[in-house]
């Protein structure tokens, strides 16, 4: 599907997203953030790899917070408490197995 054709979803003050492709097994989630932008702290049984496709984060799991640019990526395990602070605005491309069925 093409991106330009999915509309996005507000999802917080600042942030929205879309689902770019999903089955049974796994799903594609783009996340855009403006600056200020929270990814509230959260946790759930999916596993998650996410990519910084534009912009700076702060990215919190568990105990550990870093700050990521464009072109980082990350791993949360299942039931890992994480979350995002946008610092400067951007774009995350979240992946997560098995996929996130409160999201379709």
């Amino acid at each position: 599907m093409l991106d330009e054709n999915i509309p996005w979803e507000q999802v917080e003050p600042g942030v929205k997203r879309k689902v770019l492709s999903f089955d049974e097994r796994i799903m594609m989630v783009k996340v855009a953030f403006d600056t200020g932008g929270v990814g509230a702290l959260h946790h759930h049984h999916h596993t998650q790899i996410s990519y910084v496709a534009e912009g700076v984060f702060e990215i919190s799991i568990g105990a550990e917070k870093k700050i990521l640019r464009q072109g980082d990526g990350y791993y949360i395990p299942p039931n890992e408490i994480h979350g995002a602070l946008c610092l400067e605005a951007g774009i995350l491309v979240d992946v997560f197995s098995p996929i996130r069925e409160d999201f379709i």
